[in-house]
């Protein structure tokens, strides 16, 4: 856990994903096109990706991936994402957390 927190603050927006997963894919696609340049870690390219996994569940995020964190915060899966982004409200958190400057 002590990994995932510390990975998870290193930028303004970190994202574990899986290089299969086609949501993690649609999360990471969305990022870019707000111009946001996020941390990506491919937890089934990783070494220690099973215990990073593990790690997120515990943190509690279900499913375990997409996990994204913005600010140092966990702010959700896919789903919640999708819906800060449907409702305005996830530029507003980029902007916060440094990662948009317009």
């Amino acid at each position: 856990m002590d990994r995932v927190s510390k990975l998870a603050s290193q930028k303004a927006v970190v994202i574990f994903s899986k290089s299969t997963c086609c949501m993690c894919h649609a999360v990471k696609s969305l990022f870019y096109e707000l111009g946001v340049s996020p941390a990506i870690y491919e937890l089934d390219e990783d070494s220690r990706g099973k215990e990073m996994e593990r790690a997120l569940a515990r943190l509690g995020c279900s499913p375990a991936i997409p996990a994204v964190f913005i600010g140092g915060k966990f702010v959700g899966s896919a789903n919640t994402v999708m819906t800060y982004h449907l409702s305005g409200s996830l530029k507003r958190m980029l902007k916060d957390a440094g990662a948009l400057w317009l």
